[in-house]
């Protein structure tokens, strides 16, 4: 079971600052040990500051590629955590958008959750998808295309490419299995 993702490149997007913490680290251990070799990225190299919910500081990370220099086809799928302020100031970030459509264009695999999906949203991928998310999110789904559900965890194989999508941190044991399912 620990070789299920052997040979697969997997990009974890965040911003420098706001990722959840527990929506990063669970996810990265889990990829990592099932064989997968994971990514940090985002807009600077350097460090990634976590939280704790939207305020309390928790560890940091290091990311060690810069968004600007990723690219799309060394990757083989694509990880968007939460937390509040790390979706918001992606969705702000060009390229990081352009990553996520680059990606889903070339039909790489996305998982996201809680708040990841705002990303999703900014790079106008999301019509014609089923998904979840924090609750909050439902507007901007349904406004961007999207189906919105509320479920622990949603995979949607339409428009080209496969999606898994789950609420909160609640649902990470979910989540994760449904991943590395994707990935797999």
């Amino acid at each position: 079971m620990a070789d299920r993702l052997a040979g697969k490149r997997i990009a974890f997007l965040l911003a420098n600052s706001g990722v959840e913490e527990v929506e990063l680290v669970r996810p990265w251990e889990a990829l990592q040990a099932e064989g997968a070799e994971t990514v940090l990225v985002a807009p600077e190299v350097g460090t990634v500051q976590a939280f704790e919910g939207d305020t309390d500081e928790a560890g940091t990370y290091e990311a060690t590629l810069a968004v600007a220099d990723a690219d799309p086809a060394t990757f083989d799928g694509l990880v968007l955590p939460g937390g509040t302020t790390n979706p918001d100031t992606l969705r702000l970030h060009a390229p990081a958008v352009e990553l996520v459509r680059a990606m889903t264009a070339a039909g790489k695999p996305v998982a996201s959750i809680c708040h990841g999906p705002w990303t999703l949203v900014e790079a106008g991928v999301v019509g014609g998808k089923t998904l979840t998310s924090w609750p909050s999110l439902q507007t901007d789904i349904r406004n961007a295309g999207g189906t919105w559900v509320d479920e622990e965890v949603f995979t949607c194989p339409a428009e080209g490419w496969d999606l898994v999508t789950s609420r909160k941190p609640d649902d990470l044991d979910a989540f994760i299995a449904a991943a590395v399912e994707l990935f797999g």
